[in-house]
């Protein structure tokens, strides 16, 4: 997979230790312990450990066993090329739109946030279970405004655009419709830092 859902609050708390974090990373190709305990510079017997428990969380996968003389060695696999660990593992401390329902807040725009992240994440946990895939769509772009007027005025006609798709499609008494949920934000743009690059 592309990206594994984490909702289990133990496997969240596994995932967020830095050497397991770092061996999930190396771990997008299949490796051995003694293969991950160079790349690491780890004792192999401590990566052993760190892969366990990885592996008991459902975090990597065997992919094969090769037998050197009288050791077999494990060949491990991450379970996705990437993590998300939805709020669901947090869910007694997990944000709740529905508490502070100011569109304009950006604390609300994070617990919506959250919500889509919850939502999406048990909705691809589930098809990967059933072996589907899941019916979405989502816009990113940019925009720079000249000013504050003007982002408000792009505000109003988006909602009353939105609005209007909306009205426009949705079918209460639709038999077999599916409900979808629709959400649409405007921030301010993050300033994306560069890794550091390494002197050679």
């Amino acid at each position: 997979m592309d990206v594994a859902v984490i909702e289990d609050p133990a496997a969240a708390e596994v995932s967020l230790d830095p050497v397991r974090a770092r061996l999930l990373a190396e771990l997008a190709e299949p490796a051995s312990a003694t293969m991950l305990a160079a790349r690491v510079g780890l004792p192999r017997q401590k990566v052993n450990y760190h892969l366990k428990a990885l592996e008991r969380h459902g975090l990597v996968e065997l992919v094969e066993e090769r037998r050197k003389g009288n050791v077999t060695e494990r060949v491990m696999r991450a379970v996705a090329s990437s993590f998300v660990i939805s709020p669901v593992a947090l869910a007694s401390v997990a944000p709740d739109p529905a508490r502070s329902p100011d569109h304009l807040s950006a604390r609300w725009l994070l617990a919506l946030a959250a919500q889509l992240v919850r939502d999406v994440g048990s909705l691809i946990t589930g098809a990967a279970k059933a072996r589907q895939r899941v019916a979405t769509f989502a816009i990113d772009g940019r925009v720079r405004f000249a000013s504050a007027a003007d982002r408000a005025a792009f505000a109003g006609e988006l909602a009353e655009a939105v609005t209007a798709l909306v009205s426009k499609y949705h079918d209460e008494t639709a038999e077999g419709g599916r409900e979808h949920r629709v959400v649409v934000a405007v921030h301010p743009a993050v300033k994306q830092t560069a890794p550091p690059t390494q002197e050679t």
